[in-house]
């Protein structure tokens, strides 16, 4: 087994498709559940857990032995997910906690946000990496303004799908009316964001109605369950192929003398960003602008002729050449931006607001460089979607544009084009705090370098 070619996630045959161990390929599906307090987030997933039968025995145990009986009689499934004893206490999410469950048709991750305004940061690391985002509505209230945020966030994160949850609906007598007035609020805004897959479920998290089965007290919806439009949403094509970025994590070098496949062995490991590389392929290191082969690609199931993101392989190309963790390995067909002038759209995360002239680590996929903030453009407002121009500094949880100069060039596209090169975080030197998550602007094209023509 060539247990030493593969890092991060574990090798799989084509886009999205994970062997199970009867060899059928099953879809893996990340989402992430956002919304207000109290909306229901994490009893929604508890009802999801239970319902789906993915809950342990011992599991169940706990629960009833650790006075998680309600008045009602009910077992208070928000503590499937909340773990911490302050979670429990005051009723609220705090961390984010990520759940696995599966079903015949598909595997789950779900991240079970915070949705106190407090904890915006963390709603954003959970959403970081979802392909769907359930944005809970409490019924009663409608649609506010921490609403507003995590739609707003999730659309600058790209999630490519939306589901609108109006929970609590057993507590407005099921009202047809109320949950089309707060379907035509979002649709009164969604426009401007640019979300294109958008789903509104009438549920109640609590008694399990519309959530895995149908329930009986909305003749007048006739859309799926959500668990059924879990399953069923379309994620294949999710993922870009368009135009390879392959970011070099380590340079692998097994040295084995014993075996004649791994002597002088090297080979660059990392995880496919975007697009499909083969062997034969003519690809471009960059920041270098040298160019080779590729000999062969390694996975711990021996080699392939071809791999796709998101796989983990380790590639071996024609010529021995300076390439290092940071450097990434690209196609011809469609170069990256690189540069070291920077424009983004940030979430602060910090207590200590961004100013101009502060200086931070910028990590950009596996590349790690000193950066300096050179100017605040605009601070996004939440509740009308309009920038304020140039702000003096940006608080916790604002969102807005700002400029970065690095030390070192930056490859990178669009976020709108590649979630993966087009991201990164800022550290604060001293700490290592991680206090902003950033997407990039596209490079523009008539600003974009003039790579080397140096091929071997």
């Amino acid at each position: 087994m060539f247990w030493w070619c593969v890092v991060g996630r574990g090798p799989f045959k084509s886009p999205a498709l994970y062997m199970s161990a009867t060899t059928h390929p099953i879809e893996l599906l990340r989402f992430n559940t956002c919304g207000s307090v109290d909306d229901g987030k994490s009893t929604l997933i508890g009802r999801l857990l239970y319902d789906s039968k993915s809950i342990m025995e011992d599991q169940m145990e706990a629960l009833e032995r650790s006075a998680d009986i309600t008045g009602g009689g009910q077992i208070n499934l928000a503590n499937l997910t909340d773990g911490l004893r302050a979670e429990r206490e005051q009723g609220i999410t705090i961390d984010v906690a990520y759940r696995y469950f599966a079903t015949p048709r598909r595997k789950f991750i779900v991240a079970d946000t915070p949705g106190h305004v407090q904890y915006t940061r963390n709603m954003v690391t959970g959403a970081s990496t979802a392909n769907l985002s359930i944005v809970l509505v409490d019924a009663r209230q409608g649609v506010i303004e921490q609403s507003r945020r995590h739609t707003y966030i999730a659309s600058l994160l790209r999630i490519p799908h939306l589901v609108i949850a109006v929970n609590k609906m057993d507590l407005v007598d099921w009202s047809e009316a109320r949950f089309t007035e707060i379907r035509d609020e979002f649709e009164g805004f969604l426009p401007r964001l640019d979300i294109k897959d958008v789903k509104f479920i009438p549920l109640s998290a609590l008694n399990g109605d519309n959530v895995v089965d149908p329930s009986r007290h909305t003749p007048w919806y006739v859309g799926p369950t959500l668990l059924g439009h879990l399953e069923t949403v379309h994620i294949a094509s999710d993922w870009n192929l368009q135009g390879l970025r392959f970011p070099v994590q380590w340079v692998n070098r097994p040295n084995d003398p014993t075996n004649p496949e791994l002597h002088d062995f090297r080979g660059l490991s990392g995880q496919i960003a975007s697009g499909i590389v083969r062997v034969g392929q003519r690809v471009m290191i960059l920041p270098s602008g040298v160019k080779s082969t590729v000999k062969q690609i390694w996975t711990l199931d021996g080699t392939l002729e071809e791999a796709f993101c998101p796989q983990s392989v380790t590639l071996q190309l024609e010529h021995d050449l300076d390439v290092s963790r940071g450097d990434m390995i690209v196609g011809l067909d469609s170069l990256p931006g690189m540069s070291t002038d920077l424009h983004a759209r940030v979430c602060w995360m910090n207590s200590r607001p961004l100013q101009k002239g502060r200086k931070y680590f910028l990590k950009h996929t596996t590349q790690t460089v000193q950066a300096m903030v050179t100017s605040i453009e605009s601070r996004t407002d939440i509740r009308t979607f309009e920038p304020e121009l140039e702000p003096s500094e940006l608080g916790m949880n604002d969102i807005g544009e700002i400029r970065i100069r690095t030390a070192k060039p930056v490859v990178f596209d669009g976020y709108g084009t590649n979630r993966l090169t087009g991201s990164f975080i800022l550290i604060e030197q001293g700490t290592n705090a991680t206090v902003a998550a950033g997407m990039l602007f596209p490079p523009i094209e008539a600003l974009k370098p003039e790579y080397n023509d140096f091929a071997i």
